[in-house]
């Protein structure tokens, strides 16, 4: 378990703040994550990584000459969010573009994507690319639905390289193409992992039996198996991957593979030597040729007793980057010149942290009404964090059913950001629709992954449709929740019948619109909503998810609601209680 941690809502970010002020040779502190602290050459593509916190080296050890040029952080198993993201990659680019990487998660896909949007509406050429290597958690005929897990590392290595090499953005983006689809990954799992202040693991696995096909943040394995020895443990891994090849390799024999074997958190080096001396003789016997083989831990989930192995089919392209030389914090390979300091960083305290004062906030101008209005906003989203805050530990238990259990964590993190930045705004004499974009920011920074982006955007288009001109009334409301239902789908994708909040958000919005195109007011028209997304989320308990980390489980979450459907009918309620003590 983790046991070293003051506020566990803070663990990341003093994670962070420790690992710049350890490593200032490699890296320097920016808002979001961590930028190289050496010159990056003008015009020179930025390839730009991250992901939630609690995989260390990945993503912020990743960061340095050879290898990613900049990392943006996410809170605990959460993906960063797209502000975050943005701020990073611009402080990252030097003329020649950017490319986002990441692993192939609903919030990463969603936040990175976002944050790819915003750059380029900057002016700043922008391409994305998911990493797809577990083949436990989608067929070959569903490849690009896999996660990403120890095969980042080569993958971002090889794009990493060929922008050190000069390679212009279009050119970089085709060798993440290539080394992605010829890396493959499998894992195996012990036990499951526990997060800073939490009393239990996300996941356990019985006395003498392991996990097959583990992810990353704490998703159970799709299924168990008798404990093996480490012998057998690189069998059922090698045997696994060799199963599978990229399209234009016929035969392992006479290919050449980049070699990962990987530590998830608690299996020590030496149970990896011992499993890695037979997984070098079985790929042997296969006859494929090892190319600078790593052992070690390089995508961790906390302390999971578990272990990965990686096969990155190399050409003799990919083979020239993955021998390129390489200098961050975590991972070193070859030999670099003198690197040449960025001179044009800001100066930074000993812990760390960039010295440049703040501007003071300020909020636009509002009317009376439309501020008198940001009252009620408030007090919905106090009722908002108060409820979520009751019921994390039922939401965490439902989401552990078929996902990583931290659904109740990352609603509780964003939903007090949101009100915190809520009470902020509206102190400074705010609207209703600058404090409910100003939460929306804030949710979307400190939840991150799928529901931060979700949430950002729900309340975000709330926001907009409310405005700070007008007192809103019960239909502009009604649009504003109709609006909200529309982004999320069109970001996320998901619609009805596919398990996830827009299960109960459309018939919300759906009943909602009706209620006040009937002229009831606002406070009666969310009551009949509320009830009707109260009745839709627990008809989610009878449908198997078909997006998210849970589509991998789905026969498990049958007969159990979905996480997110759950906690945003519990939210639709609790708002109206906030509605009838402010009618």
């Amino acid at each position: 378990m983790t046991r070293l941690f003051n506020d566990p809502a803070a663990f990341a970010d003093e994670a962070l703040e420790g690992f710049t002020a350890a490593h200032r040779r490699w890296v320097r502190p920016v808002t979001g994550g961590v930028v190289r602290a050496t010159a990056t050459p003008a015009g020179q593509v930025a390839v730009v990584i991250g992901g939630g916190s609690g995989h260390y080296p990945a993503f912020s050890g990743l960061v340095g000459r050879g290898l990613a040029h900049g990392a943006a952080v996410g809170n605990v198993f959460a993906s960063p969010s797209a502000r975050q993201i943005h701020s990073v990659a611009t402080a990252a680019h030097a003329g020649g573009g950017v490319l986002l990487m990441y692993g192939n998660y609903a919030g990463d896909v969603l936040h990175f994507g976002q944050a790819a949007e915003r750059l380029a509406a900057d002016g700043i050429e922008t391409r994305t690319f998911a990493v797809a290597d577990d083949i436990s958690s989608a067929g070959p005929e569903e490849s690009a639905k896999r996660r990403g897990i120890a095969g980042d590392l080569p993958v971002f290595k090889a794009a990493a390289a060929a922008a050190e090499q000069g390679l212009p953005l279009e050119e970089v983006l085709r060798v993440a193409e290539r080394a992605g689809a010829r890396t493959r990954s499998f894992g195996i799992a012990f036990s499951g992992c526990t997060l800073p202040g939490a009393d239990h693991p996300l996941f356990t696995v019985p006395e003498a039996r392991m996990a097959v096909g583990l992810g990353i943040h704490g998703e159970p394995g799709i299924g168990e198996e008798a404990l093996p020895t480490a012998d057998e443990a690189a069998r059922l891994l090698v045997e696994t991957l060799l199963k599978e090849l990229p399209e234009d390799v016929a035969d392992p024999a006479g290919q050449r593979a980049a070699v990962i074997l990987n530590g998830l958190g608690s299996v020590k080096y030496e149970e990896l030597f011992v499993v890695y001396r037979r997984v070098a003789a079985l790929l042997g016997d296969a006859g494929v040729e090892i190319v600078d083989p790593e052992v070690g831990e390089l995508v961790t989930s906390f302390d999971m007793a578990g272990i990965s192995l990686t096969l990155t089919w190399l050409d003799d392209r990919l083979e020239e980057l993955w021998r390129a030389p390489a200098d961050t914090p975590a991972y070193r390979k070859g030999a670099l010149d003198a690197a040449e300091p960025d001179l044009d960083r800001a100066p930074v305290t000993a812990a760390g942290q960039d010295t440049a004062v703040p501007a003071a906030p300020v909020v636009p101008a509002a009317s009376d009404a439309s501020r008198r209005a940001a009252g009620t906003v408030l007090a919905a989203l106090d009722a908002v964090a108060r409820v979520v805050d009751a019921h994390a530990d039922e939401l965490g238990r439902i989401d552990a059913v078929a996902g990583d259990g931290d659904h109740g964590i990352g609603m509780r993190r964003g939903s007090t950001a949101a009100h915190r930045a809520a009470a902020d705004a509206h102190g400074l004499g705010a609207g209703a629709g600058t404090v409910l974009t100003r939460a929306a920011d804030a949710w979307a920074d400190k939840a991150g992954g799928t529901s931060g982006a979700l949430w950002g955007t729900i309340l975000r288009s709330l926001g907009t449709a409310l405005g700070d001109r007008d007192a809103p009334d019960a239909a502009r409301v009604a649009e504003g929740v109709t609006e909200a239902s529309a982004a999320v789908r069109g970001l996320g994708g998901a619609e009805v019948g596919d398990k996830t909040m827009v299960d109960v958000l459309v018939p919300f919005a759906d009943a909602l619109a009706a209620a006040t195109g009937e002229g009831l007011p606002l406070a009666d028209a969310w009551d009949r909503a509320a009830t009707t997304a109260t009745a839709a989320a627990a008809g989610t308990a009878d449908l198997l998810p078909r997006r998210g980390r849970a589509r991998p489980h789905a026969e498990k979450s049958l007969g159990t609601p979905d996480a997110g459907a759950h906690s945003l009918a519990l939210i639709t309620r609790a708002v109206h209680g906030a509605l009838l003590d402010h009618h």
